[in-house]
């Protein structure tokens, strides 16, 4: 079986935050998702567009390796991970469920 070639993650996307922050659990729509607070506001993607650039920063990838799959005008988002590392999943978990910070 060939390696994964995308991994999806659910996002909950809060808008609006005095500062950026990624970590946190929400049960939503598309299952248990990583909560990322943004400063930006719901307003013309922009919310959407901060929330990806701070996954892929959290995860420690280039944006562009981030993409939306669903979820555009919703706080419930599906985004895809082109091509992960094997440890990208685990960290994934650990900013999701709950680390020692």
């Amino acid at each position: 079986m060939s390696a994964q070639e995308t991994l999806t993650v659910a996002v909950r996307v809060k808008p609006g935050a005095s500062r950026d922050r990624v970590g946190g659990r929400f049960d939503g729509p598309h299952g248990p998702a990583l909560v990322i607070a943004v400063h930006d506001p719901a307003v013309d993607g922009r919310a959407t567009e901060a929330a990806r650039r701070a996954l892929a920063a959290a995860l420690g990838i280039r944006p562009a390796a981030v993409s939306l799959r669903a979820g555009a005008a919703s706080r419930d988002k599906l985004f895809l991970v082109d091509r992960p590392a094997s440890e990208l999943s685990a960290l994934l978990r650990r900013l999701r469920d709950g680390s020692a910070e």
